[in-house]
């Protein structure tokens, strides 16, 4: 059986008679920049978020890059976060000409580690950014604690975390902004790229709104030097039409993971927790295992797909050669023995015990 890590066209044939009406609709409008779509979904998502604003971008490093500059974010300043996670990550940093301080991830929950942010923070410091990262939410009671006392700044990465709380609140809604993904894959997935901010800061929320648009309060009148990164209004009709089905979504994720834990619980495979006190959204279903690449290779060959995330985290990378100073082993650990399976919510019973079969099999 040849199964994918995530089956868009299924989803798509799903939502078609929903999906198709609206962009044609959309198309004889021809109202397509910052049009009406893309205003009606960033009021449904703020109430979804529970947040004052969420402004439409053009991506999700889009989203990382206007929040940290409407953060005020300068050169020389210096921002912790993950080496764990996506190179946007960094990028966005990077893009102000700002330091990325890479500190290291809990063993159990893959999550930026709060006692390493604590130990982390110097005078240059101006903003913790944790990623929630493959859809559970980091310590951020913790994190808050250490914002507050050095009088710091919290800027969520969401990319994998759309409709996942923490203790009854929901990630994006947690720090001065939080930002989101709508790459195809993703629970909530465009049909290209796209991203939003969410923010509870009106000044913020105003800011954001002329630095996606050149730099334009009002049409041809330039305030500052901006960028074009509006999110596409067909874009916006598909997520619009997906924002009313993503807890459902969530929950056929929740419910792929759960038969997975109970299917290789009688392994030496090490599996991802499923939390109490937060939501797990599960982005990525992801496992380590002592014998990985063995595992991968298995799996591979008989068409079932799976991938590593992420094979060489970013304080490896040649692109950040020059930011770390400190060792990172649980991150270098982590990255050796990741492996990622197949989940997507309409991953059939039939589809997860196959995969599992696989799976049991490289490990027997």
């Amino acid at each position: 059986m040849n199964i994918p890590m995530v089956d868009l066209k299924r989803q798509y044939e799903n939502l078609k008679s929903e999906i198709d009406p609206a962009l044609l609709q959309s198309l004889s409008e021809s109202c397509f920049i910052l049009g009406p779509n893309v205003e009606a979904f960033e009021r449904e998502t703020a109430d979804y978020l529970e947040v004052r604003h969420a402004l439409g971008c053009a991506s999700g490093t889009d989203a990382l890059h206007l929040a940290l500059l409407t953060a005020g974010i300068k050169p020389g300043d210096e921002i912790i976060t993950t080496a764990f996670t996506f190179a946007a990550t960094g990028e966005a940093i990077r893009y102000l000409g700002a330091r990325p301080v890479f500190v290291d991830i809990q063993a159990d929950t893959l999550n930026i580690d709060p006692q390493k942010v604590n130990a982390a923070v110097t005078d240059r410091t101006r903003v913790i950014l944790p990623v929630h990262l493959f859809g559970r939410a980091a310590d951020m009671d913790e994190l808050q604690a250490i914002a507050e006392q050095y009088d710091l700044l919290i800027i969520e990465d969401c990319a994998q975390s759309f409709g996942s709380r923490y203790r009854g609140r929901m990630t994006g809604a947690l720090g001065q902004a939080g930002a989101f993904s709508f790459y195809p894959s993703k629970n909530l997935g465009a049909y290209g790229d796209g991203g939003l901010i969410s923010t509870n800061d009106d000044e913020v929320a105003k800011q954001i709104r002329i630095y996606r648009n050149h730099g334009s309060s009002h049409r041809y009148h330039h305030d500052v030097i901006g960028y074009n990164s509006r999110l596409d209004e067909l874009q916006a009709v598909i997520l619009r039409i997906k924002l009313k089905h993503i807890d459902e979504f969530n929950q056929n994720r929740l419910r792929v993971a759960q038969t997975y834990n109970r299917l290789l619980a009688d392994t030496e495979l090490e599996l991802p927790a499923i939390p109490d006190d937060r939501d797990h959204v599960f982005h990525q279903y992801t496992l380590l295992a002592d014998n990985r690449d063995q595992l991968r290779d298995s799996v591979l060959s008989q068409k079932i797909a799976c991938a590593i995330y992420y094979p060489v985290p970013l304080h490896r990378q040649q692109a950040f050669a020059d930011t770390n100073t400190t060792a990172l082993p649980v991150t270098d650990d982590i990255s050796q023995r990741c492996l990622s399976f197949p989940i997507f919510p309409e991953m059939t019973e039939q589809q997860v015990e196959t995969v599992c079969e696989a799976i049991l099999d490289a490990c027997a």
